[in-house]
């Protein structure tokens, strides 16, 4: 059985595999280019057509509820968002949704319409049941067929993780979002599978002499809020968090994984891993994190951000030298206070 542990314990900084920079990010790396004078390529770092068989197979399963947990916890805590935020959105676009994921958690009572994009036509055709009237589109999360301020809110739950070209993206939400719209998004963080990324690695050092990446590659925390700012959007907010989920073994995580759809599609992924490397790597997995009861932990990180689009109504700061109080009488507030009761 898999259970879900809520959070996940914290990691010291190690080999790589866990709490230090991770070896699979394709943070400031991939997209340095946007903080510079030129602008070379897109990095094509993921087969797009083979993520849309593997999601159209995993909406096809027999029992898709058996692997939807963890999206539909993310996708809760999407929703919890929106709820935070004390209006209503006649119109709200959900990028990458799946099987509405996000949806299942929101009421007609907030949100008025919304849309359905993704790849997959069988995760369409299959969705999760809403009280919300829906439009379901079938698009590229990299190309959006949508005109400019056509959206109240634009939401995104474990989808974005898999997008080439994430700055244009994040440039194409912001402009299909109306003045004063706001997106909040979801996606995996570098640490996520650390454990397996760990023992895969050491398993094919060990039985085949090298290693090649398993794992697909992720977006480092440090650049979301760069890559949405230079998006356009402001009042930023970044948060991340962690889900830890027991499985019987190693073999079961993969199962699940494929369950999901979140197989590697990495161009350089290696095809096949031979069947000893596949029982050290097992057997590895539950030396170094396996629990008192038999099982073996898998972590998955998640980032979360809130943009906006910019509206002459939004609150803006003061101009500077405009305060008439300075800091440095912070420190006289007690004597000042206690001058005045007397």
């Amino acid at each position: 059985c898999r259970r879900l542990v809520l959070p996940a314990p914290p990691r010291e900084a190690g080999c790589g595999c866990g709490g230090g920079p991770p070896s699979g990010s394709r943070g400031a790396s991939s997209y340095s280019f946007l903080f510079g004078d030129s602008t070379p390529g897109v990095v094509n770092v993921f087969d797009r057509v083979l993520k849309r068989k593997q999601k159209n197979w995993a909406a096809q399963l027999p029992e898709p509820l058996k692997y939807d947990y963890l999206k539909e916890e993310v996708g809760g805590r999407v929703a919890d968002r929106v709820y935070d935020i004390a209006r209503d959105f006649p119109l709200v676009l959900d990028i990458g949704s799946g099987r509405g994921y996000i949806a299942h958690h929101l009421n007609k009572e907030v949100v008025g319409k919304i849309f359905q994009a993704d790849i997959a036509e069988n995760a369409l055709k299959n969705t999760l049941e809403t009280e919300i009237p829906t439009v379901r589109v079938l698009a590229d999360e990299e190309f959006l067929p949508f005109k400019e301020n056509t959206f109240d809110l634009v939401v995104s739950s474990l989808s974005l993780h898999w997008v080439n070209d994430l700055p244009r993206a994040f440039k194409q939400i912001h402009y299909v979002l109306k003045p004063d719209g706001v997106f909040i998004g979801a996606m995996f963080g570098g640490d996520t599978l650390f454990e397996l990324r760990c023992s895969l690695q050491l398993a094919e050092l060990e039985r085949e002499g090298g290693f090649s990446p398993h794992i697909s590659p992720f977006t480092a925390v440090s650049d979301l809020g760069h890559l949405l700012g230079r998006a356009g959007f402001n009042t930023l907010t970044v948060d991340t968090d962690e889900i830890q989920v027991n499985f019987p073994g190693m073999f079961e995580v993969m199962e699940d994984l494929q369950g999901m759809g979140e197989s590697n599609c990495s161009w350089n992924r290696k095809p096949l891993l031979h069947r000893e490397t596949m029982l050290a790597a097992a057997a590895i997995y539950q030396e170094m994190y396996g629990n008192e009861d038999g099982s073996v932990p898998a972590t998955f990180q998640i980032y979360y951000m809130i943009g906006w689009k910019y509206h002459d109504s939004q609150a803006r700061p003061a101009q500077r030298g405009s305060a008439t109080v300075s800091f440095g009488d912070l420190g006289k507030i007690n004597t000042l206070m206690s001058h005045g009761k007397k």
